[in-house]
């Protein structure tokens, strides 16, 4: 049903078939009848009517908004009716923002990707070819884009152990419930064969080993360097075959040999792609926001739990405010970094996700102007529809998957939260900016995506050293403005260069480990 509806919808989705479909209707119509022809060749007043129609309706066509000015997804809007006009795609005038120097890329200095390894790594990956022996089963948790990173350390550990890799497993999300399972989200061929040089990659242990004891911690703790995973792991591995870890959210130090550091770039922004279904559907969706022209996009953190997990408030009111206290008292497992701190202190230490206030406020200092094209991603903002009116009522254009898709496009996905991601994940991949309003993996991944595709634009809110003008009154709209942007002149998704003894994961900021230059082809910088 949902293809039938695309097709349905399909042939008014380029503007240029619109009008001259209209118009040989118009003309089919007057030539097949003899009365009409004698009187459009013997009326001036009539040739006239009808050239004033023909305008009328060419002006009308060309001035029809691709979607209306408030979203109509379900969270906006249950009039399914109107969501018809969103399909339309006419392409507005922009030329305003193209010139406009908010949509400015940064300079990427020419770094490019820089994957060779060393020559001591290549044999290893000889020896490792033959070595069928080991496998390594691990347990990927948290949503999409944590297990994304917990996939790059997989592969990592497998490397450093000289074992196969047997096909991740994805533990069900006890928040979302999504079952789904590695090859419903990426294409294991593609991921097997692009590592076929650095880990084997396998489907499933062999009947050789489908009875081997498992060698398993209930914890996987802090693993500093290679020397020490092998001092941990290696003696038990090599005597029982089988090694299942879980639990590696960020246990993987992230200062690892050159080669190591390469190997992680190349799982994360080569290896790990999304199955052809969901690349196409995500496509289809930037392509319809590009439609459009330039367009921002936002992760937005305004969910529940986000406020929750922050320790944060999110100011919609004192109600709203003291339903996430209650929450959080009840579940105090749930606050990250465990501290006495107040709401108020974490805001002004730059812990708390950007209100939708702050985001606009920021976006307009930067730039952005009213008629800025704006994607965001995210969860359903706590306080509904209100939570975003800062940003809907100075950015009108203002849309998410909802309001893009046809009717029963997304039905396919319902309940597969981690394939949702991935869509956002994909129309935010191609932006022309992006910018999230809060830390975390999905903005870790698509920072060091964008860099690594030649630093497109990606803005880092300096949260800790703008908060305190955000609550100053006294500065006037132009100070403000010009303070903001100060800040932001270095975050802007240019390169940045690693600093003697800094330790930065490679998966958000690939140079110099995984990019180089023509001033340094040896990617040290």
């Amino acid at each position: 049903m949902a293809r039938q509806k695309l097709k349905h919808f399909s042939y008014i989705s380029v503007p240029s078939k619109i009008i001259p479909f209209h118009h040989s209707l118009l003309f089919k119509s007057l030539k097949s009848s003899p009365v009409q022809t004698i009187q459009f060749s013997t009326s001036p007043k009539l040739f006239v009517l009808l050239l004033f129609f023909l305008l009328f309706l060419t002006f009308q066509l060309g001035i029809h908004l691709p979607f209306p000015p408030v979203p109509c997804s379900p969270l906006f809007s249950n009039a399914a009716s109107s969501r018809q006009s969103i399909h339309i795609w006419q392409r507005v005038d922009v030329s305003s923002n193209v010139s406009n120097e908010f949509w400015k890329q940064p300079n990427g200095m020419a770094y490019r990707p820089c994957l060779e390894f060393s020559e001591e790594y290549r044999l290893q990956s000889v020896v490792m070819a033959a070595n069928k022996k080991k496998y390594l089963l691990v347990v990927a948790s948290g949503g999409l884009n944590q297990q994304k990173l917990e996939i790059v350390d997989a592969v990592v550990i497998a490397r450093i152990l000289g074992a196969a890799l047997v096909v991740p497993i994805l533990q069900v999300n006890p928040i979302w419930g999504d079952e789904s399972e590695f090859s419903d989200i990426f294409d294991f061929e593609h991921f097997r064969k692009v590592l076929a040089d650095d880990v084997q990659v396998v489907s499933s242990l062999p009947s050789t080993h489908i009875m081997a004891r498992i060698v398993t911690d209930k914890e996987t703790p802090l693993l500093k360097s290679p020397q020490q995973i092998r001092s941990r792991y290696l003696k038990r591995f090599n005597r029982e075959g089988v090694l299942l870890l879980r639990g590696l959210n960020n246990k993987l130090s992230k200062d690892l040999p050159k080669d190591l550091q390469k190997l992680r770039c190349k799982v994360a922004f080569q290896a790990l792609k999304f199955t052809a279904p969901i690349r196409e559907f995500g496509n289809k969706l930037a392509a319809r926001m590009r439609s459009r022209g330039p367009y921002l996009a936002l992760h937005l953190r305004v969910e529940k739990d986000v406020w929750i997990r922050t320790g944060c408030l999110p100011g919609l009111s004192p109600e709203s405010d003291k339903i996430i206290q209650v929450q959080r008292k009840l579940h105090p497992e749930l606050l990250t970094g465990r501290s006495n701190m107040s709401s108020h202190e974490r805001k002004l230490a730059g812990q708390c996700p950007l209100t939708a206030l702050e985001v606009s406020r920021l976006l307009k200092a930067l730039g952005a102007q009213s008629n800025t094209i704006i994607f965001w991603a995210g969860g359903k903002p706590f306080g509904g529809p209100e939570a975003l009116q800062s940003l809907t009522s100075e950015f009108p254009n203002f849309y998410n998957k909802e309001d893009l898709a046809l009717p029963g496009e997304l039905t396919l996905y319902e309940n597969k939260s981690s394939i949702l991601a991935a869509i956002d994940y994909i129309v935010c991949e191609q932006s022309d900016i992006f910018m999230p309003s809060h830390g975390g993996n999905m903005g870790h991944l698509l920072q060091g995506s964008r860099a690594f595709a030649g630093h497109k634009k990606f803005i880092s809110p300096n949260k800790r050293q703008m908060i305190p003008y955000f609550l100053d009154p006294t500065l006037t709209e132009s100070d403000f403005n010009r303070i903001l942007k100060s800040l932001h002149e270095n975050s802007l998704g240019q390169p940045e260069l690693k600093m003697d003894g800094a330790r930065r994961d490679v998966t958000a900021y690939p140079v110099p480990e995984c990019m180089c230059n023509d001033t340094d082809t040896r990617s040290t910088v």
